[in-house]
Formats: C-alpha cells, structure tokens, sequence
C-alpha cells in the first residue's frame, strides 16, 4: 500500500468513526422520536444528491406532492367520558319552600349547574363460604342410616389458598397492564388488609396461568389458521434458567392478526433463544403471508410461508442516515419513504381491494423512483447511509410484494408496539425468575392484548375466565373451551360493528 494510498484508507476511517461518534451521541442524549420537519418533505425534480435542504421559500409547500398529515381533534368532555360510567344526579333543594312574602312555592323545574367525576376506592373483604348440610329422617328411619345431603360448593380457583379471581386479576393487571412489579404492589395490599408475600404472589399468577393455559393453546391454534399475520421478538431476561447464566439472553416472540382481521389475536410465546428453529415453532401450522423484519432466523420458515417487508425498518435507517450535526436533513429516499406512509394513513381504514388499487396507481411510481435513487447513490459502504441502503436492497423482494397485498399494513408497527407492552413492563419487572414465570407472562399478556385488540375490558375479561374455567373439568372438550375465546365474550367488538363493503366504497370514492 503507497502512503497515499493508507492515507486516504485512514481518512475513510476517520469519517466513518466520526459519523459512529455523532450518531451515538444523538441516540444517548438526543430526542428519541422520528418524526420530520414538515418544511423538509418537498421532493425536488432532479435533484440527485444525497440529501435536500432547500431553502423554505413558500412556493415549495405549494409545488410539493406530499400529503399532508391531518391533525386530530381535541376531544370533548363528553368524548372523553366512558358512556359506561354510573351517573349519579344529586338535587340542591330549598331549606324553605317559601318566598320572602310568604308565601308557598312551586316547582318548576330544574337547573343544571356542573358535573363531577367521583372515585370510590378499592377495599378488600373476607368472604367465608358454607355449604348448608340437610338430612332425610324419614329415610334414617327406614334403614337407621342417617342420610346427609350437601349444596354443591363451587371449585375453588386455587385449593387451600385465599386467593379469589378478583383478587388475582387484580394483581395481574397492575402488573401486565400498568406495568407495575410485585414488590411495589405488596405496600398497597396491606394497607388494604393484608401482608402478602412476593413468593405467594408470583405463585398465584403461575398457577393461574396454567388454569387459563388451554385458552392460550386455543389462540394459538386459532393464529395458525389464519391466512395474514405479522411478527416481532425482543429479549428478555430469565434468571434460573437450566444451562444458561443468569444475565444470558432469552426472547420472547409475538404474532398478530392484520388489524382488518374480525377475530383479532395477539400471541406472545417465550423462548429460550432467537434461533430460526423456534420461528419454526411457531409458525410450523401457518401458511399464509407473514410481515417481519429482516432478521435471518425467520429464513428456515417453510415455503408455505411467504415474506413480506416492512417500509418503517427501512424509513428507521434512512432516518438514522439523515442525522447531520445534530440535525435531521430530508434525503430523498427518507423523503419519498415518508410520502408513501402519508398516503397509506390516508387509506388506512379502505378495504383490501381499495388499498391495493391505490397502492399500485399512487405508491407504484415512489417506489420506481425509491430504487432508481438507491441504485444510482455513492457512497460508503460502512457509513449510516450505505448500510441503509444494503438493507433495503436485501429486503427488496419481501417490500415490493406489498403493493400487491392491500390486506396487509405497509409496515409491522402494529406487532412492534404489542412488544413495547412487553418492553414497558420489563423496564420496571427487569427479568423473570424462572421459565415458568416467563410463560405465564407470554399467557398473561395474550390474553390481556387480545382483549383488548377485540374492545373489551382486559380486567373483567380475566375475572371472567378466573371464575369460569375452575368449575370446567380436567380435561374439558376443546369445542366448550372456545366459548371461553375472547371474541365470543359479551360487547367484543366484532359482535357490534357494521362495516359493510358499501360503506368502505363510499369512504374510498
């Protein structure tokens, strides 16, 4: 190598050294969301550099194609309100029903003056059951047996336990819901009453995760039968975990219906690795169209699987790209990346078929114009912006299969942000003790994003099933279990919406 030649090596160095210093600097101590500066989404006719930053001059917001994002209404008072809540109307009366003459006054009516919201405070009490004991004396008389007869007494959810279901779903939704660990719940549990353990705690949710375990493999039966799905993974920590050290990594896997599915699931199941052979695992029964990331292990899925991108990994490089001295500058692959998700908000709620037609007659020319871009940039391989290109080059074929597929969402945030449910409560949980504790997590949170996903109360869905399932037998037929599915629980969503092809034709016209 010639001095010039090294000098110019170590200068490439430098650069991409420098760029991996400001871009860490930035994602430490700078802001964390992606959003861009409105005044930097004109795409400029011809301009072929890497990045724009035109001069915001007025005729360019004019002249652009961008659609423009719509801004959401402030909501009422009344929108705010659940139409649910119990109302109680309290009258102001006269102390005397008498003028100032004397004389005797009447009704005419009444004057509403202000509204008030009222909480009422949980307290905990102490149900102690009986079951009434009866005997025949006409039959003790007969055959000088005495014949006693019992009530049934419903099964308990946990035996030899104080435990109730109410109790229980409390516990598991203040922690799987608002994220908030055993030690910092057992404080409030006795000052309503009673000093629970962390052990006898953590026992109650396994033990009842496996009560409520045959929902789960139901959902999960039900996921692989479908023909779309999206999916992520994140790692977690399990601590006594056989064969691994304590702080070693395991994952914890999430598979989604598309959001214009009727009957929505969202599966969460633990692993103890990220490896492929899992992926199979999960999807071994699916033969459909799955939407994830470029992750190499979802490359063992069998071929009845077929990948689909997602445009946000790809906007998320170009965006990381973008960041010069501190500041986001607009490139034009961000840029026309940006465009293509205005225009899909726009058609979020159109059906499949529409999307698809408009996909193919709006997004189509984009991404002519996305690749042509990408093939024709220079740059260094190693920098931000040349490893975003490379990825979106690699996952070329599985984000151009999109345009065609209107049932699928032009990216996997709706799967990235049931995972942040997950990556919430491991910020404040920070691991599981053991992999029966991480199961019962994945179970939990099934159930309680499901619920949700299908518009109904995740609490009262889990007391449900906790009173419910004790009193099924041991081995209870699969066909009674579905009933217990939660789009067959009373107000899910499916059971009241009336969407009908002419209503999304008269949204898309």
């Amino acid at each position: 190598m010639t001095p010039e030649e090294e000098i110019a090596a170590l200068r490439k160095q430098v650069a991409e050294l420098t760029e991996m210093v400001a871009y860490l600097t930035k994602k430490l101590y700078g802001q964390k969301s992606e959003q861009m500066d409105p005044n930097q989404l004109s795409l400029l006719e011809g301009n072929d550099g890497v990045f724009s930053a035109p001069e915001q001059t007025g005729q360019q917001s004019s002249a652009t194609d961008q659609v423009p994002a719509k801004k959401k209404r402030k909501k009422t008072r009344q929108e705010s309100l659940s139409r649910h809540l119990a109302v109680k109307e309290t009258m102001i009366d006269l102390t005397g029903q008498q003028c100032d003459q004397g004389h005797k006054l009447t009704s005419v009516g009444k004057k509403f003056v202000r509204e008030e919201l009222h909480f009422i405070p949980a307290k905990l009490y102490r149900e102690r059951i009986y079951t009434r004991t009866y005997k025949c004396l006409e039959c003790e008389l007969e055959d000088g047996i005495a014949h006693l007869i019992q009530a049934h007494t419903p099964a308990a959810l946990i035996p030899h336990s104080l435990a109730s279901a109410s109790v229980v779903a409390e516990i598991i939704c203040q922690k799987f819901i608002l994220g908030t660990p055993l030690y910092r719940q057992l404080p409030n549990w006795k000052r309503l009453g009673i000093a629970l353990s962390e052990a006898t705690a953590t026992n109650w949710i396994i033990k009842s995760s496996q009560m409520v375990a045959p929902i789960y493999d139901l959902l999960w039966q039900a996921i692989s039968a479908q023909r779309y799905l999206q999916g992520d993974e994140t790692p977690i920590q399990v601590l006594r975990e056989s064969g691994k050290a304590a702080t070693a990594k395991s994952y914890m896997w999430v598979a989604r219906t598309v959001k214009q599915c009727p009957q929505q699931i969202i599966l969460y199941a633990y692993s103890k690795t990220r490896s492929g052979t899992f992926a199979q695992k999960l999807y071994q029964n699916f033969t459909g169209i799955l939407q994830c990331d470029g992750y190499a292990g979802y490359n063992l899925l069998a071929n009845s699987v077929t990948r689909v991108g997602c445009w946000a990994h790809v906007r998320r490089k170009f965006y990381d790209a973008a960041q010069v001295n501190g500041k986001t500058v607009a490139s034009v692959p961000l840029t026309l990346i940006d465009e293509m998700f205005a225009h899909e908000r726009q058609w979020q709620h159109f059906s499949p078929r529409v999307r698809r037609r408009r996909r193919r007659s709006q997004i189509r020319k984009l991404l002519k114009r996305f690749w042509k871009w990408i093939a024709s940039a220079q740059v260094l391989p190693k920098s931000r912006l040349g490893k975003a290109i490379t990825y979106a080059v690699d996952q070329r074929p599985t984000l151009d299969r999109l345009i065609n597929i209107g049932m699928m969402d032009w990216s996997n945030n709706a799967s990235e942000r049931n995972m942040k449910r997950l990556v919430i409560g491991r910020k404040n949980w920070l691991f599981s003790t053991s992999p029966a504790g991480a199961r019962s997590t994945a179970i939990w949170l099934t159930l309680i994003e499901s619920a949700k996903a299908n518009g109904i109360d995740p609490r009262a869905y889990i007391t449900y099933l906790l009173k419910e399932l004790p009193q099924q037998p041991d081995f209870a037929d699969p066909a009674q279990l579905a009933f217990y599915l939660p789009w067959h629980y009373p107000g899910a969503r499916h059971q009241n919406k009336k969407t009908t092809d002419k209503h999304q034709a008269k949204n898309a016209a």
